[in-house]
């Protein structure tokens, strides 16, 4: 059975093999038209959904019992891609194994909504577009001061101190008059525009949140090829060796940090705008598993792979919902699956795919001499 599993997943990996040749042999206009399809197609989704379009209909979360409205499903699962976006700067471009993104996510949440919401103790007149700047500058300024203590730390002592870093964001904001405790903060201001006033129709907030994700691929993607990227490459694979190289290792560190958090406290934003009432429950340590989880199942390393990584995550359950209490079951046995047959992910970047082979190359010829 295994067997034939492996035989199975060898043969998908051959074709998508086959397609990135194919890919990278088309010329620049073709991959343009390709880019603009799949972005009409996913801009296209709730409304190939309200006129019944196959497969789209099929697909629906809607379409199983106690199921989530699709339009919903479609917001979630771009925050998410987001969140998985600014996570895979900082463990898989970085290398900086980050299991506390639920504190930058929660900072800019909450700068939302003790700023915006009316029932605020702090509450300011600040319109929803001023508040959004200011809860990715405070969650940059959060990932800056957690990193310069921290970032001198490597493996699994900075993965404890991060998700050290995202337990206390929960306890304070448990314990503190401002975040309102568990009781929350209602009344969280949406983006503005009379689309959004009806909270019943979500498919314009999909649509800013598809938006955003789109400018912040684009930005990473400009990013990974710079001269950043390069550095943050050569950290990731040999700090020490970056740094003989003259690689000022700890400040692209820091950048990675700064990018990442703040990324999440967009992400945070635009949780708090969609849901309208958050309280410290909307911020529990297994969300920040799963965020891990959405860059290491995609591919760390690669954007296409952790967005991938990131609609299972956030589809899956939802689609799952008719398994009532068996949902969460089989999306664990799905996850180890996955990992089993696709260590290094399900899309990992090229280099990744070689570490993995080398060391499994290396491991065969230690067990033959041995």
């Amino acid at each position: 059975m295994l067997d034939r599993m492996r035989s199975v997943d060898n043969r998908r990996v051959g074709a998508l093999a086959a397609m990135g040749r194919r890919w990278r042999s088309l010329s620049w206009y073709w991959r343009a038209a390709a880019i603009v399809a799949v972005l009409v197609l996913f801009y296209s989704l709730p409304i190939l959904n309200e006129y019944y379009v196959f497969p789209i209909n099929y697909l629906s979360t809607d379409a199983v019992s106690g199921g989530t409205a699709f339009d919903d499903a479609l917001v979630l699962t771009s925050i998410w891609v987001l969140v998985a976006v600014g996570l895979n700067v900082v463990i898989g471009m970085a290398g900086l194994l980050d299991l506390g993104y639920i504190g930058f996510f929660a900072v800019g949440a909450y700068t939302v909504a003790i700023f915006g919401s009316p029932t605020s103790e702090v509450a300011t007149a600040y319109p929803w577009l001023a508040l959004v700047p200011i809860g990715i500058a405070l969650a940059m300024v959060s990932g800056v001061i957690l990193g310069i203590p921290t970032l001198r730390l490597r493996g699994d002592y900075l993965a404890i101190v991060t998700m050290g870093f995202g337990e206390i964001i929960r306890i304070v904001a448990v314990n503190t008059d401002v975040t309102n405790g568990q009781q929350g903060i209602q009344n969280i201001p949406k983006p503005p525009g009379s689309l959004f006033e009806n909270v019943l129709d979500s498919r314009p907030m999909y649509w800013l949140c598809l938006t955003i994700v789109v400018i912040c691929i684009f930005g990473v993607a400009r990013l990974e090829n710079s001269r950043v990227g390069r550095a943050w490459l050569a950290v990731r694979e040999d700090e020490d060796a970056a740094g003989i190289m003259g690689v000022p290792a700890f400040k692209f560190k820091i950048w990675a940090f700064a990018i990442g958090a703040a990324v999440g406290g967009l992400s945070g934003v635009l949780y708090a705008s969609k849901e309208g009432v958050i309280n410290s429950d909307s911020f529990p340590l297994q969300t920040s598993i799963l965020f891990v989880a959405m860059v290491v199942l995609g591919g760390q390393g690669n954007t296409a792979g952790v967005i991938l990584g990131a609609i299972v995550v956030a589809y899956l359950p939802e689609r799952l919902r008719f398994v009532a209490d068996w949902r969460e079951v089989l999306f664990g046995v799905a996850l180890v699956v996955v990992m089993i047959f696709r260590p290094q992910g399900i899309l990992p970047s090229s280099r990744r795919s070689a570490e993995l082979a080398d060391a499994k190359a290396e491991a065969k010829e230690v067990k033959v001499s041995g």
